[in-house]
């Protein structure tokens, strides 16, 4: 139920990055899934930089990693026009 509970969760943190961030995705579903729980990790391991050990990221954190991923996921897998 974990595993469940964690993609729901990098879907709404990814689909919410992917909506600050207005444009063409090189990517789909998946991709938004993975963006998301991704950001999480990223957010957890900025935080952790300035707030100490113990941080964990929440949904605010999240999605500023799952958009900090997606602006480099677009600068390295942009489509050709």
């Amino acid at each position: 139920m974990h595993i469940l509970w964690t993609l729901v969760i990098g879907l709404v943190v990814g689909a919410i990055a992917k909506l600050l961030m207005p444009g063409k995705d090189p990517g789909g579903f998946i991709v938004t899934i993975l963006l998301g729980i991704a950001g999480a990790f990223v957010g957890t391991w900025i935080g952790r930089i300035f707030a100490g050990g113990n941080y964990a990221a929440g949904w605010i954190m999240s999605v500023v990693g799952a958009v900090i991923l997606l602006l480099l996921y677009r600068l390295f897998f942009k489509r050709s026009a």
